[in-house]
């Protein structure tokens, strides 16, 4: 923490600390880098093919897998492509993942519930422990180009979205309560 965090901060976690844009900038791509170590989702010499919809969440993670391959051996794909790759990387993200785990589980698809997981297959979901709006900061902050685009929400987003504003975490502990099933 520096002394602009006290002064100028950006972002407050919800255990009241303050970051200024250079330590959350900091913050977010250590992240980042700890949860591909943390589900270890890409290994050395590794082929990983993207897609950048020009949406917040597009934008980021193709600046993020830029950033990984400068310090790495992989090679990025931005699909459509025909050249075959060993992992697709997707933008999903806590609340999006969270938002399916609900719908599975009030469908009574329980059995799917593998696919919510950071590593499916071959699909990896790079900004797996991060929140929309921690992204959107990001994507704001690196002033990175993207396109706003309205998301659709049914009831059951909804309920989720003031859930999370009434007693913040709760898309936090959804992920990890799947993390621990498996």
């Amino acid at each position: 923490m520096c002394h602009l965090c006290q002064t100028k901060p950006v972002y407050e976690f919800t255990n009241k600390r303050k970051v200024c844009s250079r330590c959350f900038i900091n913050w977010f791509e250590k992240k980042f880098l700890y949860t591909i170590r943390k589900f270890q989702m890409i290994k050395h010499n590794n082929t990983i093919a993207y897609e950048n919809k020009n949406d917040f969440k597009g934008v980021v993670l193709e600046n993020l897998l830029k950033m990984f391959a400068e310090k790495s051996n992989i090679e990025l794909i931005r699909f459509p492509t025909k050249k075959k790759s060993n992992k697709v990387a997707v933008p999903g993200t806590t609340d999006s993942e969270a938002n399916k785990i609900i719908h599975a589980i009030i469908k009574n698809k329980t059995t799917k519930l593998n696919e919510f997981l950071p590593v499916f297959k071959k699909t990896i979901k790079l900004l797996y422990l991060f929140l929309d709006k921690e992204i959107l900061l990001y994507a704001k902050l690196k002033k990175l180009k993207f396109k706003t685009k309205k998301q659709k929400h049914d009831k059951i987003s909804k309920f989720l979205d003031n859930s999370e504003k009434k007693h913040p975490e709760i898309k936090r502990a959804i992920v990890s309560s799947i993390l621990r099933l498996n």
